[in-house]
C-alpha cells in the first residue's frame, strides 16, 4: 500500500491498494471502472473504484484525462472532447437532483481535477429494456406508455443544464441509469463537450431522439438487419430510402412507422425530426419537449 502525494495529473500510476487524500477523506482503490455497452467492457483507466476508508462507502475516483475526436452532423464538423472542468461545474448545478449522478470535485496542488462520485445503483436504459421478454406490440401498448412519461422527466432534467449554458456531452442510452431504489432515470458521465456554435445542443438533442427511438423501437433497427433478416422485416427494404434514416448514423432506421404501422403519427413525427429527410431540425429542448409532452399524452389516452 502507498499513500499518494496530492499529484494525480499520472492517473497511470495508481493501483489497487494505493490510498489517496481528497478534502478530509481518505480512500483505497480497488479497481477501475469499465464502459460497458453493446456487450462489451472498455476499461476507463482513469476511473477507479475505491471504497471510503472510514466509512466502507463505495465510490467512483474520476482522473483528469482529454481526449478529442471529430464527429459529422448533416455535413458539418462538430469536435467532441473531454472536459473535466465541464462536469465539475454540473456536478455543483445538480447538487442534490434526484436525475443526476452526484459527487464532489477536488483539486491536486498541480490544479489536475478528481471528481469523487457517487455510485448510481441499477441497470442502464440499454440493458433494461433490451432485457424485456415480449412482442413488439405488447411492449408498446402496455410499458412504453410509462416509460415514455419516466423519460419526459429525465428530459426534463437535461433541460435545467441547458438553460444554464452546460450540456450533459454525452447523451446514450446507457448512460441513463435506471435506478434500483426508485425506477428514476438517472443520468451519469458528463465530462463529455462539444463545439456546435450553429447549434449548441445539438448533439444533445440527437441523444435524446436516440434515446426516444430505441425506446420506441425496442431497440434499434439497422440497415444490415432489413437488408439480411427479411422474415422480421418483410418488404421493408424495397420501402425505404436514405430520408428514413438517422442524421448522425446513415445505417440507423428512424421512421418507425414504417415498420410498426400501429406508431402514432405524433411520435413518428418526432422521430422524423432526427432523420436525414427532415427540414426542420429541433432548434432547442423546449420545442422538442413540447411536442414530445403532446404526442405522450395523446399516446396515453388512446
Amino acid at each position: 500500500m502507498a499513500v499518494l502525494t496530492p499529484d494525480f495529473g499520472d492517473f497511470s500510476r495508481i493501483d489497487c491498494g494505493d490510498e489517496i487524500v481528497l478534502g478530509q477523506r481518505r480512500y483505497r482503490i480497488t479497481g477501475f471502472e469499465r464502459e460497458r455497452r453493446f456487450g462489451i467492457e472498455d476499461p476507463k483507466f482513469w476511473v477507479k473504484r475505491a471504497v471510503d476508508v472510514e466509512t466502507g462507502e463505495r465510490k467512483l475516483l474520476k482522473f483528469a484525462f482529454f481526449e478529442s475526436f471529430y464527429t459529422s452532423l448533416a455535413g458539418v464538423k462538430i469536435r467532441c472532447f473531454r472536459s473535466p472542468e465541464k462536469e465539475s461545474r454540473i456536478l455543483e448545478l445538480v447538487d442534490g437532483h434526484p436525475f443526476f449522478m452526484q459527487g464532489s470535485s477536488f483539486w491536486d496542488e498541480k490544479g489536475n481535477n478528481i471528481r469523487v462520485l457517487d455510485i448510481v445503483r441499477g441497470t442502464n436504459l440499454f440493458v433494461k429494456l433490451g432485457n424485456l421478454v415480449m412482442d413488439h406490440r405488447t411492449y408498446f401498448e402496455t410499458r412504453l406508455p410509462a416509460i415514455l412519461q419516466t423519460l419526459i422527466e429525465s428530459f426534463e432534467a437535461i433541460r435545467k443544464l441547458h438553460i444554464n449554458g452546460l450540456r450533459h456531452g454525452d447523451i446514450r442510452n446507457d448512460h441513463l441509469i435506471v435506478e434500483q431504489e426508485t425506477e428514476k432515470y438517472v443520468w451519469i458521465d458528463f465530462d463529455y463537450d462539444y463545439d456546435a456554435p450553429e447549434n449548441p445542443f445539438s448533439l444533445d438533442l440527437i441523444g435524446m431522439g436516440n434515446i426516444l427511438l430505441y425506446a420506441m423501437g425496442k431497440g434499434f433497427i439497422e440497415l444490415y438487419m432489413i437488408a439480411t433478416d427479411p422474415d422480421s422485416y418483410p418488404g421493408l427494404l424495397e420501402r425505404i430510402n436514405a430520408d428514413d434514416f438517422s442524421l448522425l448514423d446513415k445505417s440507423r432506421f428512424m421512421n418507425l412507422k414504417k415498420v410498426y404501422p400501429y406508431v402514432p403519427e405524433g411520435l413518428n413525427d418526432i422521430l422524423m425530426h432526427f432523420s436525414r429527410g427532415t427540414q426542420v431540425f429541433y432548434e432547442n429542448i423546449d420545442e422538442f419537449l413540447d411536442d414530445l409532452r403532446n404526442a405522450v399524452a395523446g399516446f396515453c389516452l388512446a
